[in-house]
């Protein structure tokens, strides 16, 4: 296998956190063993990039963050200890950190399938940028989909609030749609992915595409 495909073979489970299953070595606790994988692959990058820098150019111009609330659908949360901040569908349950998974997750009152997920792992002191796992985002996402029983349905960057995000729509085969946006910011590698089953996703779409713009991580 190459490198691009084993670096993301060892990354995917990480940074997609609930892409796909993680299946954990015999001698290894799930929760050590995700964190090993992400660290050991951000330290085989050793701050080269697996894809072609010339593939894409990375953006000037800035998107703004997303502040609309959809008339009250989403509302405005902040993690002071963490430093995040995000639009989050109002009256979902929130659930804080489960070790090895995630950071904070929503979820719907009565669809457990449709949920909202937050996690963060760190990097190396040198990764200062998602683009430490390549410029061609097209190319990423595709290898993301193909290593888990996917289909990319689009991939995009964008520089929010001087952060650069790579986001990924993806339709699982297993009847899940998701959204899934990864970005690098004080020393951690973050994802933000929102899922929903295929038959929702119609309905879910706009709300779940202002969820993801709205994410950075840090407070201002």
């Amino acid at each position: 296998m190459n490198t691009l495909l084993t670096f993301l073979t060892l990354c995917a489970p990480i940074i997609t956190n609930g892409f796909a299953a993680f299946t954990p070595s015999p001698n290894h606790s799930p929760e050590i063993s995700r964190r090993e994988s992400i660290v050991n692959s951000f330290g085989i990058l050793g701050g080269i990039s697996l894809f072609p820098l010339v593939a894409n150019a990375e953006p000037s111009e800035e998107t703004p963050k997303i502040v609309t609330r959809m008339g009250g659908l989403l509302e405005r949360y902040q993690d002071g200890p963490r430093g995040v901040s995000l639009l989050v569908p109002s009256g979902w349950n929130k659930f804080e950190g489960e070790v090895g998974a995630y950071d904070l997750k929503w979820q719907d009152l009565v669809d457990q399938k449709e949920n909202i997920k937050i996690s963060s792992t760190p990097v190396k002191s040198t990764t200062t940028s998602i683009s430490a796992l390549g410029t061609d985002v097209q190319a990423i996402g595709e290898n993301l989909a193909s290593k888990r029983d996917a289909k990319l349905v689009q991939a995009s960057e964008r520089l929010t609030d001087a952060i650069l995000f790579y986001d990924f729509e993806f339709a699982i085969n297993d009847g899940t749609h998701q959204l899934l946006s990864l970005s690098v910011s004080k020393g951690k590698i973050w994802s933000l992915d929102a899922s929903t089953t295929e038959k929702r996703w119609a309905k879910r779409e706009e709300l779940y595409k202002n969820v993801i713009g709205s994410f950075v991580p840090k407070l201002n």
